[in-house]
């Protein structure tokens, strides 16, 4: 990634936002519309709290239209779309950063594309600086939502 901060879409601005399955992924497509490359988008929250969900939607609203797969076991998806790559991966099985560049992390860091990254705490002092956070959450209150926690 370059080192300028990238224009934050308006609605990863801060925000905590209690969601039903179809309202985030609403909201993950109209992220994904909103998104222009270069920029990383970061997934953080418990096993199946909904970041593959997330990264779906976020791919469809940038307009990727082969089927978005969780790549916890491919470490890394490259998908199509007319406004620029878009590289899904999913930093689960890890062990330490230097397996970053196995997957070559600095490549995908480098190029104009949309980055979205599942358990970005695992890469480190590697993870640039410049993304945008967000995490899921189990909501308290309603077992069929999540807490989206974006900025």
């Amino acid at each position: 990634m370059s080192d300028h901060l990238p224009i934050v879409p308006k609605l990863a601005e801060k925000g905590h936002l209690n969601l039903s399955l179809s309202e985030l992924q609403d909201w993950g497509r109209k992220l994904g519309a909103a998104s222009e490359p270069p920029l990383l988008i970061t997934l953080k929250g418990d096993l199946g709290a909904g970041k593959t969900t997330l990264a779906q939607a976020i791919c469809a609203g940038y307009g990727v239209t082969e089927e978005v797969t969780s790549p916890t076991y491919a470490l890394v998806h490259k998908y199509s779309s007319a406004r620029s790559p878009v590289y899904h991966v999913d930093l689960y099985r890890l062990s330490k950063e230097s397996d970053l560049t196995n997957i070559g992390w600095d490549d995908i860091m480098s190029e104009a594309a949309l980055v979205i990254v599942e358990w970005p705490e695992l890469a480190g002092s590697r993870m640039p600086r410049n993304h945008v956070p967000i995490a899921l959450e189990y909501s308290q209150t309603d077992a069929d939502h999540r807490v989206l926690l974006a900025g």
